[in-house]
């Protein structure tokens, strides 16, 4: 069993307030975001939508690399690209859509082939099954030479 830690220090009112977000890897230390930066238009902060978009985009990539080695297809490269959409919901919000864009170059692999390699990786990486409760997870996989 693996686990890892993050954690947010907050301080002040919801819209006003800031907070800081923290990861045991020290990747990110005391990284600013608050209503702004999710919000609005402030690009000095991060978000949890972003964040969430970038753990799903690695977790992907990773799970899509172990598909392809454990079918017998090296990947050279993989690019993915997560956009998470924060939608409304009554007095609140949720996220509605999560769209998955990779670009991958393997060598010997068949569209067909890689397109299954790709759905089974999108279906499996642990960061789908977290988000299960996301309405929409979608995925456009392309094949580069």
């Amino acid at each position: 069993m693996i686990e890892k830690t993050a954690s947010v220090h907050w301080e002040g009112p919801g819209k006003k307030g800031q907070g800081q977000i923290s990861t045991e890897t020290g990747a990110l230390d005391r990284y600013p975001y608050g209503f702004g930066s999710r919000f609005e238009d402030d690009r000095k902060g991060t978000n949890p939508e972003e964040i969430v978009g970038a753990a799903h985009a690695a977790c992907f990539s990773m799970a899509f690399a172990f598909a392809a080695e454990k079918a017998g297809f090296a990947t050279r490269t993989v690019d993915t690209t997560a956009k998470v959409r924060l939608a409304k919901d009554g007095e609140g919000f949720k996220i509605d859509l999560i769209h998955l864009t990779m670009e991958a170059a393997i060598d010997g692999i068949d569209e067909a082939r890689f397109q299954e390699l790709a759905q089974t990786a999108k279906r499996d990486c642990p960061l789908s099954k977290a988000l299960a409760s996301v309405p929409e997870i979608t995925l456009t996989a392309t094949l580069r030479p």
